[in-house]
């Protein structure tokens, strides 16, 4: 939920520092702060530290905090540290001196918890936490499907391009369309009401609200990312507390947020480096995705250019983690084909999938189009494949598994105004997701979740009629009684029209975006790129500040310009605040119904699975 914070606390989380995309998270603040936060709903057992920063020097004799009218220390039993002013920005002359009580790895037993921390001057904060116990196992295993960015949208054009429809019926539904459970799910964090998809994966993982860019932390005073209150992920509770497996699977860069919300502390996502680094100590069971140029040593030849603005993706050194995973018992593979032989072989335990340099092509490129990098990556898995062959692996396990799946082109062609690309994504999700009903359709043992992390503004009009004569393409849009039905040719067996541009086609549009032009028509040379850098900045060449329409689309006929509705900064379109829709279904999938925080996805998922329950103990 929200925090009713004032406006000053609110900036506190927004400043950017200069450097490496740091965050002076303190600068305004003029109060005391407790993490975990106000409201936060916390597993008994689960780990977390426990934090109180004060917005200026003060001595630990100055302090008082209590829990539940006693003491800390009587209380909250752990490894203390108090941190006597600290900088809070890396610029001395910007920065102000903090101080924070500090206590790692806590747990607590169930109840309902107020802390009360104290300073000179009035200095004052309170927070409210509740720790539910665990219960019961009802699901063995749990598979989460994250259609990153899919929209209502998403759900309708990939129904009718995949299933048909006929005088106001479809022929037929999306895998997850019929699931017995809905929920809408509130996806703002701390400190916005707009979200990203690293601190809303993490409150799927964690329980938590986070702060945008973070990954299973709080965000504090701290200007070092990976020095923020952390709270234990899914991926590491399940390690901990059972002996099940655990996978992840994307087509986007498995240092990306969303995957590396399962297992990852950082107060910035882009910390690609220390991002492998813990998948790599996480204990992972399966991991698959693209992303091989933070894995591979620096002086390993890249088959794509790397753009100057992704250069934190590439290793600096001359590690190859690949490598390091295999010394650890990992198979480690990068094709479809040695993925396929290394899933069907019995002794398989341990895998490591990196098909990509950076993210895998989409299924409009992959199976119709033939553009994009295909040809440079012919060889990709995509995402229906992962899915089987990490199910194949982690299934091997008897006590069962936790396995996070995200469709992560869904929301990256979104944010390149690319709707059909997106769409068919959202296709591909669906083909995905019904591997995995396949596979539990005999059980009664597995939670399956599809959510979106967020939405784009992104809706369905009607169609654009070629057959309609006009000097505008405009005047081809239909709507209303003039939307009439599209005339996608009929899918092939995985559900793909193989001509996007029929006569009559979907018009999909996006409700912010960059100047463009709009040409009414998808894009067949390769996916979307609607803006281009017209002003860099004078001190770094890297660093675009003006972005405008990308002129290459404007002599295309009837080409119009759009004229933008975000700041001249912005490259692409942005994530909405509207609700995701969760679908669910299999034991556990009561659970969800209604409106729902993003952070009882948490909840529901490890209430689920029992973890933490013990059958000798009262609870």
């Amino acid at each position: 939920m929200f925090l009713n914070w004032t406006s000053a606390m609110l900036v506190r989380f927004a400043r950017r520092a200069v450097g490496f995309a740091l965050f002076c998270t303190a600068c305004v603040s003029q109060a005391a702060t407790i993490y975990p936060i106000d409201r936060a709903q916390i597993l008994a057992g689960a780990h977390f530290d426990f934090r109180v920063d004060f917005a200026k020097p003060v001595a630990v004799t100055e302090v008082y905090v209590t829990v539940n009218g006693r003491t800390y220390t009587k209380r909250l039993i752990g490894d203390r540290s108090f941190v006597e002013g600290e900088l809070d920005n890396p610029d001395p002359e910007k920065a102000n001196k903090f101080s924070s009580l500090r206590i790692a790895n806590l747990t607590l037993e169930p109840g309902e918890y107020t802390i009360v921390a104290e300073g000179p001057d009035g200095d004052k904060a309170t927070a409210t936490w509740n720790v539910y116990a665990p219960v019961k196992p009802k699901a063995k295993n749990v598979i989460l499907f994250i259609g990153d960015g899919m929209t209502i949208a998403n759900r309708t054009a990939a129904r009718i391009l995949s299933k048909g429809i006929k005088e106001g019926k479809y022929l037929g539904h999306l895998s997850f369309d019929d699931f017995p459970n809905t929920a809408l799910i509130g996806t703002s964090s701390v400190d916005s009401i707009a979200t990203d998809s690293a601190n809303s994966m993490s409150a799927y993982t964690t329980g938590h609200k986070g702060s945008v860019n973070s990954l299973g932390v709080y965000s504090s005073h701290s200007i070092d990312p990976l020095d923020h209150p952390k709270v234990e992920t899914i991926g590491e509770l399940v390690k901990r507390l059972s002996r099940k497996a655990v996978g992840v699977v994307t087509d986007a860069e498995v240092e990306d947020a969303t995957p590396a919300g399962m297992f990852v502390h950082t107060r910035h996502r882009r910390e690609y480096m220390a991002i492998v680094d813990q998948f790599l100590a996480s204990g992972v069971d399966v991991l698959m995705g693209g992303g091989s140029v933070a894995f591979l040593p620096k002086s390993t030849p890249l088959v794509l250019p790397l753009n100057p603005a992704d250069a934190y993706k590439r290793r600096p050194d001359e590690r190859n983690v690949i490598s390091e995973f295999a010394a650890r018992g990992y198979t480690t593979v990068r094709t479809a084909d040695e993925l396929k032989a290394a899933a069907s072989a019995p002794k398989t335990r341990k895998l490591l999938g990196l098909f990509h340099e950076g993210n895998l092509d989409g299924a409009l490129d992959r199976h119709v189009l033939h553009e994009g990098t295909v040809k440079q990556f012919p060889n990709q898995p995509d995402l229906t494949q992962m899915t089987r062959d990490a199910i194949n692996v982690l299934s091997h396990d008897p006590d069962g598994f936790v396995l996070m799946v995200e469709g992560g082109l869904i929301d990256k062609f979104s944010h390149r105004l690319d709707g059909e690309r997106s769409v068919y994504d959202t296709i591909q999700l669906s083909n995905a997701v019904k591997v995995a009903t396949d596979w539990a359709a005999d059980r009664n043992d597995t939670l399956i979740i599809v959510t979106p992390d967020h939405t784009h503004p992104m809706s369905l009009i009607g169609d654009i009629d070629e057959n309609v004569g006009s000097d505008e393409a405009r005047d081809q849009v239909g709507t209303y009684a003039k939307a009439k039905y599209p005339t996608y040719p009929a899918p092939d067996a995985d559900g793909y029209p193989q001509n996007v541009l029929a006569s009559r086609h979907l018009d999909i549009v996006y409700g912010a975006h960059p100047d463009y032009y709009e040409t009414y028509l998808p894009k067949l040379d390769g996916p979307n790129d609607p803006t281009e850098c017209t002003k860099k900045d004078p001190k770094d060449d890297s660093r675009c500040l003006v972005y405008g329409a990308n002129s290459k689309y404007a002599k295309q006929p009837r080409a119009q310009l759009r004229v933008g509705n975000l700041p001249h900064g912005d490259s692409s379109g942005v994530h909405a605040v509207d609700d995701g829709v969760l679908s669910a279904t299999g034991p556990g999938a009561e659970q969800f119904h209604g409106f729902m925080e993003n952070t009882d996805v948490f909840k529901a998922m490890v209430l689920a699975l029992g973890l933490g329950w013990d059958p000798n103990r009262q609870h």
